[in-house]
């Protein structure tokens, strides 16, 4: 039976984010203490936890057949693979950065400077654009300290919250690129493997859709149940079951999140009352 080798971060944040998404799509990831290879019983999927700036060339080689990954490595790595799905979590930047006493925000200010980057090839492609030469320094590890002991002027590094660069005396000046985690695949599917792809593809919309949307439910006077149903913001019409108060109705529908809250001052103006927003675990249209 065919199966499909999935690989996920070893270790880290992109990894505890990875398996509870497998997990929200029914998967039980049973693992045995540093294993690093796991067989799933109730899906047709094998799971390897490997080193993350590895997995892209395991991918290109056709090792693991899918993997989740941050969409900047991908970038960085260039290799002969392709992106399934945009997973909206993990999200960062990858940005250019001077210490805090640098007044200059322009991408000028690195003419000629020297910047310390673990992104060389994404570093090197966003200069050559914009026209700017600069003595790029490739490293690993901590990036952020590179300009205190005199290695670099700037830095290029991943960005989630500033706080790293706080501390380091550092501030962001120029983002690059904006990255979130993706299912890449392997451009060396089998059919069958493509087949069991779309299996789980099916699974994790289920699950994203739902984590955008949440069910809503209201007491509607029937006379107004219409100036309702034109201010709620949802694509179909929402379910009307009458209450046993006469006249009164019960308003069903699902909303996405965001929008709610630039609509329940219309609603409440509309007659809704009695307003609940209930969680989704799965959505599938």
């Amino acid at each position: 039976m065919s199966k499909l080798k999935i690989a996920i971060q070893k270790s880290g944040r992109l990894n505890e984010d990875s398996l509870k998404l497998l997990k929200d799509c029914g998967i039980s990831v049973n693992n045995g203490k540093d294993q690093l290879k796991v067989t799933v019983d109730n899906f047709p999927l094998e799971i390897l936890y490997l080193r993350n700036s590895d997995i892209p060339q395991y991918l290109e080689d056709g090792v693991v057949d899918i993997a989740i990954i941050g969409e900047n490595l991908l970038i960085e790595k260039q290799k002969q693979v392709s992106i399934a799905k945009k997973l909206g979590f993990s999200k960062c930047k990858v940005s250019l950065a001077v210490p805090k006493e640098i007044t200059d925000d322009s991408i000028q200010y690195f003419e000629g400077k020297k910047i310390a980057t673990s992104y060389p090839v994404t570093l090197q492609n966003y200069l050559t654009e914009n026209n700017i030469n600069a003595d790029i320094h490739s490293i690993s590890g901590s990036v952020e300290i590179a300009p205190n002991i005199g290695l670099a002027d700037g830095i290029c590094d991943i960005v989630s919250s500033g706080s790293t660069l706080f501390k380091n005396g550092l501030r962001e000046t120029q983002v690059i690129l904006t990255s979130e985690a993706v299912l890449a695949k392997s451009k060396k599917l089998n059919p069958a493997q493509e087949a069991i792809l779309e299996k789980l593809l099916f699974r994790i919309n289920a699950v994203l859709r739902a984590k955008n949307s949440k069910y809503i439910l209201m007491n509607v006077p029937n006379n107004k149940i219409e100036a309702v149903s034109n201010t709620l913001p949802v694509l179909k019409s929402p379910t009307i079951l009458p209450l046993a108060q006469e006249g009164w109705s019960s308003l069903h529908s699902v909303i996405d999140e965001n929008k709610f809250w630039e609509v329940i001052d219309e609603l409440k103006l509309a007659g809704a009352e009695d307003i609940l927003i209930v969680p989704i675990s799965k959505m599938v249209l």
